[in-house]
């Protein structure tokens, strides 16, 4: 199969999911007790506001109608209006998703810089004492709570030591790199890193882990291929041999990996955000629940099933890219 049906058919694949995503949301709101119409103006409100406004937001229409409705806005891109706030709610996601790139982007990075070294060496030294320091590393990382450890980051760097603030960050990373491009002053890339580090340690632990584990069972499979002893027979630096052979051979799944949990890190950002008071999607997402604002929601949930298929899909054309035999199947 050409690399174009293969990523054809993956978009294909795509939308059904984004269409799943969109029903089983819609149905949850359906199914939901309560007017809608009283979250917006209030139980004690006039009968007649209250059925101006399920008219204005078409609530008084069947299920289906509104079903219809709302999968002709996402088609074009109206994904309705806040209830709130009143405001459009793909204004109001647009504004928030940089922030939470940033600290998903940023949590990918520690993880790599951690990881793949650590899993280099695990698998470099089996069985010795740095090789079950990473495993316990690993395992700790993956059994280890987000929420939990970000209190104790919290409490412990931001409280007892006062290294890190703990407070709403108050210039984002687009701010931060244009002062610094324009003006050379680098007190809001500095301020920046300092609000971020411990969400993104947080964030990032459980890739961490992941990462190392998957790092040292690829370079363990490598070492012990006939290339390999070929390589050290020729007389090569073990170093050498070990990051430039065995390594980049193993990247082909880690790449996977990471593109993968790029999507769910997108996703998985709710419970971090809330604990550090981050300004992204997740934080909003929160909001909108306690509200019961149900086109955030919504938004929010779709925004989120988006952006993971269509990672998936780039995943899938760089794996094609690498391995052409993916595209056979």
């Amino acid at each position: 199969m050409a690399l174009g049906k293969f990523l054809i058919k993956r978009l294909l694949q795509g939308v059904f999911v984004v269409w799943g995503v969109i029903t089983v949301m819609f149905g949850l709101r359906a199914v939901s007790p309560g007017d809608p119409a009283n979250l917006i103006v209030g139980e004690a409100a006039d009968p007649n506001i209250r059925e101006q406004v399920r008219e204005q937001y078409g609530l008084n229409e069947p299920i289906y109608v509104q079903y219809i409705d709302y999968l002709q806005g996402m088609v074009v891109g109206d994904l309705g209006y806040s209830f709130q706030s009143g405001r459009e709610v793909e204004a109001m996601i647009i504004e928030r998703v940089p922030a939470t790139l940033e600290l998903a982007i940023a949590a990918t990075i520690i993880a790599i810089v951690i990881a793949v070294p650590l899993g280099v060496i695990s698998a470099s030294h089996r069985n010795e004492p740095s090789d079950y320091g990473a495993t316990l590393f690993s395992l700790l990382g993956i059994s280890t709570p987000n929420f939990w450890l970000g209190l104790m980051l919290i409490l412990l760097f931001a409280v007892q030591i006062g290294l890190f603030p703990v407070g709403r960050r108050p210039v984002g990373f687009g701010e931060a790199t244009m002062t610094l491009v324009t003006t050379g002053y680098v007190t809001d890339m500095l301020t920046w890193l300092r609000h971020i580090t411990l969400p993104a340690i947080t964030l990032g632990t459980y890739f961490t882990a992941l990462i190392t584990r998957l790092t040292r069972s690829g370079m363990i499979d490598e070492i012990g291929k006939p290339y390999v002893t070929a390589t050290q027979a020729k007389g090569l630096p073990a170093v050498l041999v070990r990051y430039k052979h065995v390594l980049r051979n193993t990247m082909i799944p880690i790449i996977t990996v990471l593109g993968l949990q790029l999507g769910t890190l997108i996703g998985g950002a709710v419970i971090t955000e809330t604990v550090f008071n981050w300004p992204g999607l997740g934080d909003y997402l929160i909001q909108a629940l306690n509200a019961r604002d149900w086109p955030l929601m919504q938004g929010i949930i779709v925004f989120i099933g988006i952006s993971f298929v269509l990672i998936n899909i780039a995943v899938d054309a760089l794996y094609a890219s690498l391995d052409p035999r993916v595209t056979d199947e």
